[in-house]
């Protein structure tokens, strides 16, 4: 008498992405339902008045404006970077400085930078660039 013999299964040595794909969208809706979005509100908001000044050292602004071909000018005087930096640092020594950085469009971005390395060095607490906002070119 013959008995059949139960069929072996193949063993697939292959992963099967079917759990891969469940536990990916796992983490998708616990990161999504775990993240906090801060929206910011368009209402006018008044803040209170302070009594007392956070820093007792004055803020002075400075004025650097770049033109097309590179060239510095700080209180509309044309200086060099050594020029610059003396000033600035002078500048920093009597009191807090906030630059104000006037760049030409047209001027290389290399410049812009070395003027904002240059501030920093020279002990410069802020910088602010200057831009012109066109409300009918934006979009």
């Amino acid at each position: 008498m013959r008995f059949s013999q139960p069929k072996r299964e193949e063993i697939s040595l292959g992963i099967s992405i079917a759990p891969l794909i469940d536990i990916v969208f796992l983490l998708l809706i616990f990161f999504m339902v775990t993240s906090h979005f801060e929206i910011m509100s368009g209402i006018d908001i008044g803040l209170p008045d302070i009594s007392e000044r956070g820093s007792d050292q004055l803020v002075d602004s400075m004025i650097v404006a770049i033109d097309k071909t590179g060239n510095c000018y700080l209180k509309r005087e044309k200086v060099n970077l050594r020029d610059l930096y003396l000033r600035l640092k002078q500048g920093t020594e009597q009191k807090k400085i906030n630059l104000i950085l006037q760049a030409d469009r047209d001027v290389k971005h290399g410049n812009v930078v070395r003027i904002m390395d240059l501030a920093k060095k020279a002990g410069v607490t802020s910088i602010t660039i200057s831009a012109q906002w066109d409300p009918e070119e934006v979009f």
